[in-house]
């Protein structure tokens, strides 16, 4: 069971996120104090810590330069409702591992959670395997089985972001932000439904086993097994 500590002062939003959390198999340690926060992150083992940037005590950002500077490796997702360029990147810059903007969608937050617990510990993997699925980052080939794959360089970087993540729901909004690099989500846009067709028809060929799925609301997952 994975253990995620929680910093965030507002009780209503703290006890949607234990609720959502809980109910997917996570064990979850809540403070509302930045103080605290830092306490127990720098006591307890914790494999992912949520921390909102606006805290009584310590403000989030603080919380984890400190956190940083003690060698505390520990993956965090800030959430904010400043959702600015300037304040997501000083977010990331101060250690932040991702960032997510109020309102958020509880699907988004799991999701992003589980990227981060998920996240390649090796990130100097040269060849990526999942299922028949090869990816060469070197030579930048890629094959499905003896089938080798003709991919545009977008269709590549996308085709990678999944396999590292593999198994795991991605929604569009992340796949807009790490593999388009977009620093705001247009209110509608169909430029990932458009891609992933694409790369779905050069993946999964006439007769084998569908590889990426249509998670319908959602977004997508690329499976590992059937």
């Amino acid at each position: 069971m994975n253990r995620i500590l929680l910093i965030e002062d507002d009780t209503e939003t703290a006890e949607v996120i234990v609720a959502e959390l809980a109910d997917r198999g996570f064990e979850v340690q809540w403070t509302a104090d930045g103080v605290d926060g830092l306490g127990r992150a720098r006591t307890s083992s914790h494999d992912a810590m949520i921390v909102d940037r606006m805290l009584p005590g310590m403000d989030g950002l603080t919380v984890i330069e400190a956190l940083r500077k003690d060698q505390v490796r520990t993956p965090v997702l800030v959430l904010s409702a400043l959702g600015a360029v300037d304040d997501r990147v000083r977010g990331l810059r101060m250690g932040g591992d991702d960032y997510l903007t109020k309102p958020f969608a509880l699907v988004e937050l799991v999701a992003r959670i589980e990227a981060l617990l998920r996240r390649p510990s090796d990130s100097r993997q040269t060849v990526l395997q999942v299922g028949p699925l090869q990816l060469d980052l070197i030579e930048r080939t890629a094959r499905r089985g003896e089938r080798e794959l003709d991919l545009l360089p977008r269709e590549f970087r996308l085709l990678e972001y999944m396999m590292r993540r593999s198994d795991q729901l991605l929604t569009r909004a992340m796949l807009l932000e790490e593999v388009w690099n977009y620093k705001f989500v247009p209110a509608t846009t169909n430029l990932i439904d458009v891609h992933m067709g694409r790369l779905r028809h050069k993946v999964d060929g006439p007769g084998e086993v569908p590889l990426i799925h249509n998670v319908r609301g959602s977004g997508f997952v690329l499976r590992s097994r059937r």
